[in-house]
């Protein structure tokens, strides 16, 4: 070794050299009364019509930037999804995607448009395994701690409406 001094000097370098790391993002509740209410309309209307309530959750967002939820989804069961978004953001966006990260279903509304806060999408999957879905709202007042809610129902009984296209039977 021609320079045991610079490594050495590295050596510290790296031992009195702070580690920085990314911020994690942590699932919070949040409460809006107006939310609220259509949250409570929306669960009367999908349990008249034969849904199931499986998974809700109101979670604090940050405006821009999507908040992943990842949900277990069996082969051949019709969902629906739902995100409702504050009422203040002007634009909403759902991305959802398979196990094998292909996007299978982007929806996206604007402020202004008839319940422009509320997106909703029915999902069959084709296989039995994990999703994720990915909400975002834009929001050019509040940045942080907005409120956003979703929930995922299934269709219950024989009655589904769905008709596998590989079934045998006439």
């Amino acid at each position: 070794m021609k320079n045991p001094y610079i490594l050495l000097l590295t050596a510290f370098a790296f031992l009195f050299t702070p580690v920085f790391s990314q911020e994690v993002i942590r699932l919070q509740s949040c409460s809006n009364e107006m939310i609220s209410k259509q949250v409570d309309s929306l669960k009367n209307l999908y349990g008249n019509d034969g849904y199931v309530l499986l998974k809700e959750a109101s979670i604090s967002m940050e405006s821009e930037f999507e908040m992943p939820v990842i949900i277990p989804l069996t082969q051949g069961s019709w969902y629906q999804f739902v995100f409702i978004g504050d009422y203040s953001s002007r634009l909403y966006e759902v991305r959802m995607y398979d196990w094998q990260e292909r996007q299978v279903i982007y929806r996206q509304k604007r402020w202004g448009e008839i319940d422009g806060n509320v997106i909703v999408y029915s999902y069959v999957p084709q296989y039995s395994e994990f999703h994720m879905m990915k909400p975002v709202q834009v929001n050019k007042q509040k940045k942080k701690n907005l409120c956003g809610y979703v929930m995922l129902f299934k269709r219950t009984g024989a009655d589904t409406g769905f008709v596998n296209p590989n079934s045998k039977n006439p």
